[in-house]
């Protein structure tokens, strides 16, 4: 009945990862390659873990 008041963490997952590579871009604009490439592999660890969240809801 109030499945709609549930947080979607689909969504969590996808606003995070934006986030992310938001960040990691402008990290690697300003301090470096290094501290960016570790943002990028957290993002996307997280997009596998979003990929993975997707197959087991369609399946």
């Amino acid at each position: 009945m109030f499945g709609w008041l549930k947080p979607d963490p689909k969504k969590k997952l996808e606003k995070r990862i934006a986030a992310l590579l938001l960040e990691a871009r402008d990290t690697q604009r300003t301090r470096g390659v290094l501290a960016a490439s570790k943002l990028y592999a957290e993002a996307e660890t997280l997009q596998q873990e979003l990929d993975k969240l997707t197959e087991s809801k369609s399946e």
